[in-house]
């Protein structure tokens, strides 16, 4: 009787050091995880605190940076998106070091919805451009440019995007200035063959009104689709690695995110 006794103790005192063992280890884990988190969240935190003070002093430097920036439509659409990035970046940061280093359950479960949020976002677009990949055609933006662009008429979105891409891209029309024959523009600006944003930018008025009126020697003749494609080419492969390591990134952050929220007790 008095062995059995002993042998169910030491077989109690067995289950006990292995339970510990594994408290021990699990805990080590989760210290692990959530400095690991931390330092993650930290470098998030530096690099959107970074965009955002780059895109703001853009906005209010007293030094004329501004002005230089603002002369060029891309560049300052440009400013914008790094400052709504920046500002992203800052917020899951943050969130993310709060929420690792103090524990806190429901910092975690927000970080972990914004997160999903972004990367279903993110999902939710690469579908829609894969399936309605056949509307990037020349075919189709030769079309709509015929029937939408009116010139000059900044109130206009699509007219004044048109003309920030083809004064930023030195290009003229889809596919060439022809683009502008039997269009809405023609009918509204019957002496002009061809809009002032397709014309070179000499400093000459005499040259901008003999571009408009069909001189070849003083206008963009390269169409817009070939310029674009041309400059983005560089940066395709650049671009999809830099969206694969995100996505990753994001999941990675989501599993950590959600372990670290069921380990804390």
């Amino acid at each position: 009787m008095r062995r059995h006794l002993d042998k169910t103790a030491h077989l109690t005192a067995g289950q006990g050091e292995v339970s510990a063992t594994g408290s021990a280890m699990e805990g080590d884990c989760l210290s692990c995880m959530k400095y690991l988190m931390f330092i993650f969240n930290f470098f998030i935190f530096l690099g959107g605190s970074f965009l955002l003070g780059v895109g703001v002093w853009v906005l209010v430097d007293p030094m004329g940076f501004r002005e230089i920036v603002a002369a060029n439509p891309l560049l300052f659409t440009g400013v914008y998106v790094i400052l709504a990035m920046g500002s992203m970046l800052f917020l899951l940061g943050f969130l993310g070091c709060c929420g690792a280093i103090r524990e806190n359950k429901c910092l975690l479960l927000f970080f972990f919805m914004l997160i999903l949020f972004i990367f279903l976002a993110e999902l939710a677009a690469a579908i829609l451009a894969f399936l309605f990949r056949e509307h990037l055609t020349r075919e189709y933006f030769t079309r709509e440019l015929k029937r939408h662009y009116q010139g000059q008429n900044n109130t206009d979105v699509f007219t004044s995007t048109w003309n920030a891409i083809m004064t930023s891209f030195d290009c003229c029309g889809v596919s060439g200035p022809e683009d502008f024959e039997e269009s809405l523009f023609r009918l509204l600006s019957p002496t002009k063959m061809v809009p002032e944003a397709c014309c070179q930018r000499n400093g000459y008025r005499g040259d901008m009104e003999q571009c408009m009126s069909g001189t070849v020697a003083f206008r963009h003749n390269k169409g817009c689709y070939s310029a674009m494609v041309d400059y983005f080419e560089t940066y395709i492969y650049t671009a999809g690695a830099l969206a694969i390591v995100v996505l990753t990134i994001e999941l990675f952050a989501m599993v950590f995110a959600m372990c670290l929220f069921r380990g804390i007790q």
